[in-house]
């Protein structure tokens, strides 16, 4: 019988569940919050309500196809970081429903936050290769630009410090304000993406702004605006987006391996999910880097329910 172990994240724009065993990914099922074309986000209200909607439907049949009494321990993100003022109220609907699973099965309950979370889940499968300690990690998505200092405690990921990252706005808010402005879906990254494959003109160059571990890209979504507003090649603005963010963290990744020392880096969150930002960068930095399996580098709750595994592995029984 296989040992099982649940995960629950309830972000600003995914409900997700998971169960993991030793072996690997046992079932995975997630629903992104439903956004009105034109909007570029949700009030936390309405991401709770839409939440507690999901939950159940999700919870329901992975209840159903695993082995319940395999269930070991369960997991949840019940705050977006791991620094002290970090708060989100959408993690309560999570929070919430871990709570019922873990009491009604009698198992342990791990409170753990979505960042941890991303970073376990890019690590997923690469565990042997990414084992210095400390690591650098960078956390790319809609709410989050960090760039953190991982350390491993007896093997597992123990204090996670954001050392830089972004000042204003966050490379999730850059692609998507972007993308709305054009008239894509709100999260616009697939869509964007799909557009700047399509330009024939890469002319267009935005600043990367960096200054020691830290960047901006406030500037460079203000000068986008004004291209669209220009009549500019729509696909040449959105490949401009991608150039502008490899090149910036490249610059910062950099920064960070002269002054720490580490040799190794891994990016997680939905941004680093695309396939041209990741050719871009490479281009631009002798380092390896490493990224999530496809699938895993969006909002999940996959690094969650790994998080219940290494916890319970290693806590004294």
């Amino acid at each position: 019988m296989k040992t099982l172990f649940l995960g629950v994240d309830t972000s600003n724009y995914t409900t997700s569940v998971s169960c993991v065993s030793t072996e690997g990914i046992v079932f995975e099922r997630r629903t992104m919050l439903s956004v009105p074309l034109g909007e570029r986000g949700l009030r936390q209200s309405d991401a709770i309500f839409q939440h507690v909607r999901n939950l159940p439907k999700l919870i329901e049949p992975m209840l159903q196809e695993v082995d319940r009494g395999a269930i070991r321990a369960v997991a949840v993100s019940s705050k977006p970081t791991a620094a002290e003022e970090s708060y989100m109220p959408v993690f309560l609907a999570g929070k919430l429903a871990a709570v019922a699973i873990a009491s009604s099965l009698g198992v342990p309950l791990y409170e753990t936050t979505h960042q941890a979370g991303h970073v376990r889940a890019a690590l997923l499968g690469q565990e042997t290769f990414v084992s210095e300690s400390p690591f650098l990690a960078v956390h790319l998505s809609g709410g989050t630009t960090d760039l953190l200092l991982v350390r491993r405690e007896d093997g597992l990921i123990g204090e996670i410090d954001r050392i830089g990252g972004c000042d204003d706005l966050h490379a999730g808010q850059f692609v998507d304000r972007v993308g709305v402005r054009l008239g894509l879906p709100f999260p616009s990254g697939i869509s964007l993406e799909a557009l700047a494959r399509t330009a024939g003109d890469h002319s267009i160059k935005l600043p990367s702004s960096v200054k020691g571990l830290n960047c901006s890209f406030s500037g460079q979504e203000t000068q986008c605006q004004r291209l669209i507003e220009g009549g500019a090649e729509e696909s040449s603005v959105a490949y401009a987006v991608y150039d502008c963010m490899a090149r910036t963290f490249g610059k910062l990744l950099t920064n960070a391996f002269a002054e720490t020392g580490c040799k190794t880096a891994i990016l997680s969150g939905g941004v680093s999910g695309s396939l041209l930002l990741r050719e871009l960068l490479q281009q631009r930095l002798k380092h390896k880097l490493f990224y999530a399996q496809s699938g895993l580098s969006s909002d999940n709750a996959v690094g969650t329910a790994l998080l219940a595994r290494d916890r319970f592995e290693h806590s004294p029984r």
